[in-house]
C-alpha cells in the first residue's frame, strides 16, 4: 500500500488523495463531498412521500446593495420631485402599472411576472439584510443558517449527476453558504464570470498533467484502495460512499454533465439576446444550468449601493439587465420552462424615500421590491402596495419568512420541516411565516 500512495500523490494514503482533481468554489471542497449527502433523505425508506412540486428549479437574481425599488419596480410618478427622483418611466403589459424608464424590454414581460411591491424587513445594514434575503432569516450570534440554495440542495438532492446549488460566478456572500448543514450543501461556484473572454469552468477540466489515461489509473486506484478498506473495516458505508466518488468522477468525466457550463454551446443569435455583458451571460448560463437539472442557481449583477448619482448608476446598469431578464423569461417560456422555474429577483433592502444631497438615496428595508417569475407563482400580477412615497408598505407587507415560506412552497418544500443543527437540535426551515397564497397561480 505504501507503493501505491507514493504512485498516486507521495502523501500518506488516504480517499481524498485518490479524488484530488479540483477544489470547489475556493471553499476547499472536493467533488465528492457535493454528493455524499445529497441522496441520504432519498435513500431512506421511511421518509414520506413529498408533494409534486410546481417548480423543478430556481434561479435566484441578487442585485446587491440595495437596488431602489423607486428607479426599478415601483415607480412614483405623481409624488413630489424628491420622493420621485429624476427618472421617467415606461408602461407595462399589465393596465397602469409602471416600471423604471429603462426597463423598456422587461415591460413587454410583465404579463408574465409577479412584481411583490410591499416587502418588509428591519435591517439596514448590508451584510444583516443580505442575510435575510438569502436565508429567511435575521441574524443570530448563536448559530449560522443554510441559505435557501443550501436548504433546497439538502432536500432535493441530485439531479442529472450535476451539483444541486450553482453560484454564478462565485458565493456571493458567505450568507448563500450551508450554514449549519453539512459543507456538501454548499454551492459549486463557476470561478469566472461566463462573459469573460476564454471562460472555463473551474474543476470540470483535468488539471495539467493528468492525461486522461491518467485519470483512469487513479479511478483505479480508488478501486483498490476501497477493497483494502471494505476488506479492512467490513464496512457497509463504504459502498455506499463509492457511489458519490462515482458521482463527483462522472461530473468531471461525462461530457453530457460538461456541456450544461459550455455557454459557447449556444448560438450567437441567442447569446446576443441576452446580451454580451455580465447581465446577459450569466442569466444565459443560468438558464442552461436549470435547464440541464441544477436545482438552484444562485447569481448577481451589478452594484445598487447608490447613495449618490443614482440616475447614472441606474442608466449605467438596468438596460443591460432588462435584456438580459426579459430574454430569460421569453426563452424560459419559449421552451416550456418557465412554469417550472421558479425566477426571483431580489436585494438586500431598498432606498430612502427622499432623494439626499448627493443625489442618491440611502438604506431603507421598511419597504423594497421582489419580482417572481414562473413556478408556480401568478402572471401579470402585482401583490402588495407601497404608500404614496414609497416609504412603508401599504397593503400586504411581505416578510423575509413569507417569502421563503412560499419559494419553499413552489419547490415542494415542507418549510415546517426542521433540520437538524449541531447538537442534533432541531431547527424549522423556515422559523414562523407562511405560503402567500394570494401569490400563487
Amino acid at each position: 500500500m505504501n507503493l501505491l500512495s507514493r504512485a498516486c500523490t507521495g502523501s500518506p494514503l488516504s480517499r481524498r488523495n485518490f479524488l484530488h482533481v479540483g477544489f470547489v468554489g475556493g471553499l476547499g471542497l472536493t467533488l465528492d463531498q457535493y454528493f455524499r449527502l445529497q441522496s441520504a433523505q432519498a435513500a431512506d425508506p421511511a421518509a414520506p412521500a413529498a408533494k409534486k412540486p410546481k417548480a423543478e428549479a430556481c434561479i435566484h437574481i441578487f442585485m446587491p446593495g440595495g437596488m431602489a425599488h423607486q428607479e426599478s419596480w415601483d415607480p412614483k410618478p405623481f409624488a413630489p420631485v424628491e420622493y420621485r427622483g429624476e427618472m421617467g418611466t415606461v408602461p407595462t403589459k399589465l393596465d397602469g402599472v409602471l416600471f423604471n424608464e429603462c426597463l423598456k424590454q422587461t415591460a413587454q414581460v410583465a404579463d408574465k411576472l409577479t412584481v411583490c411591491r410591499s416587502m418588509t424587513h428591519g435591517e439596514a445594514a448590508h451584510e444583516r439584510g443580505t442575510h435575510n434575503m438569502f436565508t429567511g432569516y435575521r441574524p443570530s450570534p448563536a448559530l449560522t443558517f443554510p441559505s435557501m440554495g443550501s436548504v433546497i440542495s439538502h432536500e432535493l438532492g441530485v439531479r442529472n449527476n450535476l451539483p444541486p446549488y450553482v453560484a454564478i460566478p462565485n458565493m456571493p456572500t458567505n450568507y448563500a453558504g450551508s450554514g449549519y448543514l453539512s459543507s456538501a450543501y454548499a454551492p459549486f461556484s463557476l470561478g469566472s464570470d461566463p462573459a469573460n473572454p476564454g471562460f472555463r469552468v473551474q474543476d470540470l477540466a483535468l488539471p495539467g498533467g493528468v492525461t486522461p489515461d491518467r485519470f483512469t489509473t487513479r479511478r483505479n486506484m480508488l478501486d483498490a484502495v476501497n477493497e483494502h478498506f471494505k476488506a479492512k473495516e467490513k464496512s457497509d458505508n463504504l459502498e455506499a460512499m463509492d457511489t458519490f466518488y462515482q458521482r463527483a468522477y462522472g461530473l468531471i468525466s461525462s461530457e453530457k454533465a460538461r456541456a450544461a457550463f459550455d455557454i459557447n454551446a449556444e448560438d450567437a443569435k441567442t447569446r446576443d439576446a441576452y446580451g454580451r455583458n455580465a447581465a446577459g451571460q450569466r442569466l444565459l448560463m443560468a438558464r442552461r444550468l436549470v435547464e440541464s437539472g441544477v436545482r438552484f442557481v444562485t447569481l448577481t449583477y451589478g452594484g445598487w449601493d447608490l447613495h449618490g448619482g443614482i440616475v447614472g448608476g441606474t442608466r449605467g446598469q438596468l438596460p443591460a439587465f432588462d435584456q438580459a431578464y426579459a430574454a430569460l423569461i421569453t426563452d424560459l417560456a419559449a421552451k416550456g420552462m418557465l412554469d417550472r422555474t421558479l425566477v426571483m429577483i431580489s436585494s438586500e433592502f431598498g432606498r430612502t424615500p427622499k432623494i439626499n444631497a448627493t443625489a442618491g438615496r440611502d438604506h431603507w428595508p421598511k419597504v423594497f421590491s421582489v419580482v417572481l417569475a414562473g413556478g408556480g407563482v401568478k402572471k401579470g400580477f402585482v401583490y402588495g402596495k407601497s404608500d404614496a412615497t414609497a416609504s412603508e408598505p401599504e397593503e400586504d407587507g411581505l416578510t423575509v419568512e413569507d417569502l421563503a415560506h412560499t419559494v419553499y412552497h413552489c419547490l415542494g418544500i415542507d418549510a415546517d420541516k426542521k433540520l437538524m443543527s449541531p447538537g442534533d437540535r432541531p431547527i424549522d426551515i423556515v422559523r414562523e411565516g407562511k405560503t402567500r397564497k394570494d401569490l400563487l397561480a
